[in-house]
């Protein structure tokens, strides 16, 4: 899950909920795939958030209402996609990311799409696809972050690499989001096997025996535990995002509180698509080719507190100082992580739960 401002964030929890204004929804968020003509669905996950002005940008050019219905994250999301291929929620998903989108393409949950990507989004297709089916919307990458305050003020070197994280210097200090329940949970769990192959498990041994915490959620690790989420926290070490320094500059301080460990990252990127039996395809890739336009990339990081994939979009000043990508994150063909992500999770339960 990522930042979200308050407002939106209770809006989008809300079934069916519209981030446009105007009318409630037109049928129950469940209730199949039957929309009005002049009407496009998008289905998304929980954290999707683009300001009212822009959406209604899309109405206004496309002559479509937009109507956003959000539950979940992006493993939710896809399973959901995946009950409802039959009978679609909507005309557009987004928000399935590289971790499970080989299992959306498998069930048959995407349309062919026919887009053309913009410059620089190429470098983000999912292999095998090539924006066929999924065109890649933005990027960010899961990685530990740490509260560099907490580090200097007790004059202790901060961690740098995932070794690390099980030293006894650091014993007690780290919280990860749950694998199974947190897309940035898993996209650890795949930077574990990425890092050490067969022997993640030795790994995930040492960590726990190291007092690291797995919790529910991204929100509980990182408001909740982290020393710089804000709620008394007592852990300084916590899986996040790269771009999650640019959010934790004090007022009046060039400097962030926080790091990015760029050695310890893992790439995401959030795809969107038509839904196969999607009532207003057409509708549908209109859509798809406005989250690529300019403006809707430009609105990313401040809405969404991800990179955008299009080259030539300016990044916010805080983004340019505080919000630095790794230069060769960890990474895992998709496919092999369709095939084997069931038993690496039932492995990784085991482990976690004792």
């Amino acid at each position: 899950m990522r930042l979200v401002p308050s407002v939106l964030l209770t809006c989008a929890l809300m079934s069916g909920c519209s981030l446009i204004g105007g009318e409630p929804d037109r049928q129950a968020t469940d209730g199949g795939s039957a929309t009005a003509p002049d009407e496009v669905v998008l289905v998304t996950h929980e954290s999707f958030s683009l300001p009212k002005p822009l959406l209604r940008q899309f109405e206004q050019e496309s002559g479509y209402d937009l109507e956003v219905r959000s539950s979940g994250d992006a493993g939710a999301l896809t399973t959901k996609l995946a009950v409802t291929r039959d009978d679609p929620t909507g005309d557009v998903a987004f928000g399935v990311d590289n971790t499970f989108a080989s299992r959306a393409l498998e069930e048959g949950v995407f349309d062919t799409l026919g887009a053309d990507l913009p410059a620089g989004a190429d470098d983000y297709a999912l292999p095998g696809d090539d924006g066929e089916r999924l065109a890649p919307v933005d990027n960010g990458n899961v990685c530990v972050n740490v509260d560099t305050t907490w580090f200097e003020q007790r004059d202790l070197a901060p961690p740098e690499t995932l070794d690390d994280l099980t030293d006894p210097a650091y014993e007690g200090l780290f919280v990860t989001p749950s694998a199974l329940s947190s897309s940035p949970g898993l996209a650890f769990l795949l930077t574990t096997v990425a890092a050490y192959g067969e022997d993640w498990p030795a790994y995930w041994e040492d960590l726990l025996a190291n007092d690291t915490a797995v919790v529910d959620g991204w929100t509980d690790a990182y408001y909740g535990d982290f020393t710089q989420g804000g709620e008394g926290g007592d852990r300084p070490i916590v899986l996040s995002y790269d771009s999650s320094p640019a959010f934790t500059v004090p007022k009046g301080s060039d400097e962030s509180s926080t790091e990015a460990l760029l050695d310890t990252c893992y790439r995401q990127v959030e795809y969107a698509g038509v839904l196969a039996g999607a009532a207003n395809p057409e509708g549908g890739r209109e859509l798809v080719e406005f989250l690529l336009s300019e403006d809707v990339q430009a609105a990313l990081p401040d809405s969404m507190y991800v990179f955008p994939v299009r080259d030539g979009v300016p990044l916010p000043d805080d983004w340019a100082r505080h919000a630095e990508q790794p230069a060769d994150p960890y990474a895992l063909d998709p496919a092999q992580v369709a095939a084997e992500r069931d038993a690496w999770l039932a492995e990784w339960r085991d482990l976690t739960t004792g």
